[in-house]
């Protein structure tokens, strides 16, 4: 599995930073959807499902959580913590969001609008994709 982080640049000053997200520059798609996930639990899980066609960029704007990518074949762990790095998650990725810290906000940008046919929810089945 290749690596699927993405660096933002940061513009910052003494008032802050600022990092630009836009589709095709940063973005490696036409972001059609965007939503976040927060007020988590440290002992609860979110994920465990992949896309047919979907792509997600993952950016932990606060706090901290951990996400496993799986392709079938291997797995891979990420942490995430940065709000200028974001995770690419192409299609057919099996996906486990964990270790979610107190305060944690998961900003995540998609490639089409919600779309429950596009889910593949059961483990087994990804497999034999």
């Amino acid at each position: 599995m290749k690596n699927l982080l993405i660096e933002f640049q940061i513009i910052a000053d003494k008032r802050g930073g600022l990092v630009s997200l836009e589709q095709f520059k940063n973005i490696p798609f036409d972001i059609k959807r965007v939503y976040y996930i927060f007020d988590t639990k440290p002992d609860e899980e979110r994920g465990f499902h992949a896309h047919k066609n979907l792509q997600q960029v993952l950016i932990c704007l606060n706090g901290s959580c951990k996400v496993r990518l799986d392709d079938g074949t291997n797995k891979r762990e990420y942490y995430l913590s940065k709000p200028n790095q974001g995770l690419l998650i192409e299609k057919s990725i099996w996906r486990e969001m964990y270790d979610f810290t107190e305060g944690c906000v998961l900003l995540v940008l998609a490639s089409d609008y919600y779309d429950e046919n596009d889910y593949i929810r059961n483990y087994e089945e990804f497999k034999r994709k």
